[in-house]
Parts: structure tokens; C-alpha cells; sequence
């Protein structure tokens, strides 16, 4: 990983750094020259394509652009496409083998950021688990504003949890707020509000067998709070009779797949109706299986880039596969993921609007990054075309975490957040795991993972 610019910006520095940066890529725009274009929108790659990018943001599409005055990156046979966004991840407490609140400093969470940036994701939203350095130290507002190195970090705060259920307090969710009554869940969301959070995060469903879930009362008084204050809720759930609930309670984000059923029609038509996210974070699920084998990513660099150090003799060992495969759960984890995308690929069909996300960084197995990539893979596996998948994970994520006037697709007067592609992925989805280069407002900002 890059440090040099994660430890000036630790140093104190970063920010003049950013700013020259930055002044250096406005007094020279860019050239894009003869790419093959896939904007986001869900139409077809356009051939033989320049993009001009000038002030962060993109000037120009065409062909055959006027070369005067600016520096030509000639890219005959590359692709180009918007940065990935991810609208559920988790940053700062997973490193090496395990999550813990007491990795969560100014270094790991920069570190990660850089990590999403290499593959080529440039906005996450962390759903319920950062900390108040991130808000003390300034650290929130230069990521958004894109001074701080790596993809800019959108938070939901501290989430909210039960009371000896979900989520568990350790793994680094032990800030996570457990409001007990309707009236304490709106004074914390008020509280929130105070901070740059556009997004809340609740944990509705249990923990296990005997745990508590999140009574209704308190999660109708928690999305009633979030848009009083301005901003939309998001929830964890598993099961379909939560959802419906939280559906005509008025969520804004099922973060989570359903996996118990698959959904029914009243409920397809009601998310429809009322605008509802549905994130279907089928990486998680996947996770939750693969390693009951050895799956076909286990060898490949890219894959193995994106891991904690320890993380791969971890996740490969016999123990934690065979803790896997001999869980009594294992069966129905399986069956949740068919279910995953049996839903994913329904609600999508039937317009619902579908959103990138893969809760990666919650835990070791969930690698940030390939969590992204793999999740397209997967979505193409339920039954979208390639270029659907890659809308879900620009366009539509950029929609769920209302930045999509400037962010999600390759539109002039958009911020030039661009990845180039040495292979195509209209013509398979493996293909965005081609990165040749990653631009964060027009400068560029990696080679990808696999740099030397």
C-alpha cells in the first residue's frame, strides 16, 4: 500500500499537499484519448471516445477532441467507467486477523481508504460503526471535501443497536447506540444530527436464538427522528416480516439482503412506491459459505491484495473451514444466499432501485475491494447483465447516498472519478478487475492494487 501520502497527511501536511495537487491538475487538463466508454447510465459502450478532464471534473465528451493546450494520455483498447461506490462498508477496526474499537486511529482509517481507492472505489459509506476521532480530528470533513488521501469516507455515525442483542459489542461496535424507549432513540438521532451524518444506522434484527430484536416502537421513532433531522435511515435485517414493517414505518435503506423468503409482490410494489434502497451486500453472504471450500479467488493476487496481513492463513486454515462446513447453520446460509439473489434480481427487475454495498471491512473474511468487484460478479450471477451491475455499483449507489449530481456516472460537469480498465466488463464483469488507473477528480490517484 502507498504510505508515503498517508503518513504526510498523519504528519499534518496533507491538506497543503492536496491543495497543490490540486491547483497542479487545474492549471493542466487531461486528455482521456481514444477509450472505450461505459457512463454509468446502462447504455451500450461507446467506441473511440476522449474525455477531457479539466478542474477535477470532466469538460468535454467526444470525438476527436482538440488536443491544444493539454496533456493527451493515449488509451487505445482501455475502458473507461465511473468509480465504484460502496453505500455499506466499514473502516478502522479490522487489521490483521480481528476488529476491535482500539484499531481505530487516524493511520488505519486512512489506510483503508487508501485500500478502496487502489480498487478503484472512491466514495463509502460507513454504516454505523465509526468513532469520534473521525469527527474530533477532523478527519470527516477533508475526506468528503476529497483532501484526505483515498476515497472520501460519507459516515452514519454511531449506530443503533438493542441492549444485549444486535449488534455485538465487540468487534469494534462497542459505541454502537442501544436507545430503550422511543423518546431516547429521537434525543440520540438528534444528537447525530449535529455531526456531518446523512444516514442512520439501525440493527433490527437479533443477534441469535434468544437475543432481543429492536422493539418497533423504537425504530418508527428512529426513522421519524432521521427525517425530522434532515436525513435517511438504513436497516440491518435478515427477515421478510421485518422488512415489511420497516417498509410502512417509511425506511429509506434495507441494508441488507432478505433471506428468508423470497419477496412477495404487496411488498416488491410498496418498496417501489415509496423509493426504498435495497442494498443486497451478496458478498457477505458468499463469505459466509465459500470458505467451506476453497474458492477460486484464494490464489488470485488481486484477491489476495485486498486482505489484512494474517488474514489469509486465517481464512484458509482447516479450523475456520471447518468450523464453516460443520455449523449447524450451514445449510440454511446457503439457502439465504440463493434467496439473496432470487430478491436482489426481482426487486431489480421490478424497478426498485438496487444499490452497491458488501459490509466488507466488518470482518477479515470480507476483504475491502474485492468485496466490490465480487459483488458485480454476483449480481451478474442472479441474472443482471454486466452493464446493469456496473449501474448498480455507480449510478444507483451514488443515488442511495444522494451524491449523484456530482458522482456515479461519466457526464460532463461531473468530478472526473474514473477508472481505466485494461479489459472490458460489458463483455464480462471480471473485467473491473482490469485497473490500469484510478482518477479522483481527475488526477490520478493509483495503478490499482497489483502496482509494483
Amino acid at each position: 500500500m502507498k504510505t508515503i501520502r498517508k503518513y504526510a497527511w498523519i504528519a499534518g501536511v496533507a491538506m497543503l499537499t492536496a491543495c497543490k495537487e490540486t491547483t497542479s491538475a487545474q492549471s493542466q487538463p487531461l486528455l482521456l484519448r481514444d477509450v472505450t466508454l461505459i457512463d454509468g447510465n446502462g447504455g451500450a459502450p461507446q467506441e473511440h471516445i476522449d474525455i477531457l478532464m479539466q478542474d477535477g471534473s470532466i469538460a468535454r465528451i467526444g470525438t476527436g477532441l482538440d488536443t491544444n493546450g493539454v496533456s493527451v494520455l493515449r488509451l487505445s483498447g482501455k475502458t473507461v467507467m465511473p468509480a465504484l461506490i460502496s453505500a455499506h462498508v466499514h473502516v478502522g477496526t479490522l487489521k490483521d486477523s480481528a476488529n476491535d474499537g482500539r484499531f481505530y486511529t487516524r493511520e488505519n482509517v486512512l489506510r483503508h481508504l487508501e485500500k478502496y481507492q487502489d480498487f478503484g472505489v472512491l466514495q463509502v459509506l460507513v454504516m454505523g460503526t465509526d468513532r469520534p476521532l473521525l469527527f474530533e480530528s477532523g478527519l470527516a470533513d477533508s475526506s468528503l471535501k476529497g483532501l484526505a488521501p483515498g476515497a472520501r469516507l460519507h459516515s452514519a455515525g454511531y449506530g443503533f443497536g438493542v441492549s444485549g442483542g444486535a449488534p455485538p459489542a465487540a468487534f469494534g461496535m462497542d459505541l454502537v447506540q442501544r436507545p430503550a424507549t422511543p423518546e431516547e432513540a429521537a434525543a440520540q438521532v438528534a444528537a447525530l444530527a449535529r455531526l456531518p451524518v446523512k444516514t442512520i444506522k439501525m440493527w433490527v434484527d437479533n443477534a441469535g436464538p434468544g437475543k432481543p430484536k429492536m422493539d418497533p416502537s423504537v425504530y418508527h421513532a428512529l426513522i421519524g427522528a432521521a427525517h425530522e433531522n434532515g436525513m435517511k435511515a438504513a436497516a440491518h435485517l435478515y427477515y421478510i416480516a421485518d422488512a415489511k414493517q420497516l417498509v410502512k414505518d417509511g425506511i429509506d435503506i434495507i441494508a441488507h439482503s432478505i433471506r428468508d423468503r423470497e419477496v412477495d409482490d404487496t411488498l416488491v410494489a410498496e418498496m417501489k412506491e415509496k423509493g426504498v434502497v435495497y442494498i443486497p451486500t451478496l458478498a457477505l453472504d458468499k463469505f459466509a459459505v465459500a470458505y467451506g471450500d476453497t474458492p477460486a479467488w484464494v490464489n488470485d493476487p488481486f484477491f489476495r491484495k485486498s486482505l489484512e496481513p494474517g488474514a489469509l492463513a486465517f481464512i484458509t486454515s482447516p479450523q475456520y473451514k471447518n468450523n464453516i462446513r460443520n455449523n449447524s447453520n450451514y445449510p440454511d446460509k446457503i439457502r439465504a444466499l440463493e434467496t439473496a439473489l432470487k430478491n436482489a434480481y426481482k426487486l431489480h427487475k421490478a424497478g426498485v432501485l438496487v444499490a452497491l454495498g458488501t459490509d466488507s471491512g466488518a470482518s477479515p473474511a470480507r476483504a475491502q475491494g474485492f468485496s466490490e468487484h465480487l459483488e458485480l460478479v454476483l449480481l451478474v450471477e442472479a441474472g443482471f447483465t454486466p452493464l446493469e451491475a456496473i449501474t448498480v455499483g455507480t449510478k444507483n449507489a451514488a443515488k442511495a447516498m444522494r451524491v449523484d449530481a456530482d458522482y456515479g456516472t461519466v457526464e460532463v460537469g461531473k468530478k472526473a472519478d474514473l477508472l481505466v480498465l485494461n479489459e472490458n466488463p460489458a463483455l464480462h464483469i471480471e473485467g473491473t478487475q482490469s485497473i490500469y488507473r484510478v482518477f479522483k477528480a481527475g488526477r490520478e490517484v493509483s495503478k490499482g492494487p497489483l502496482e509494483p
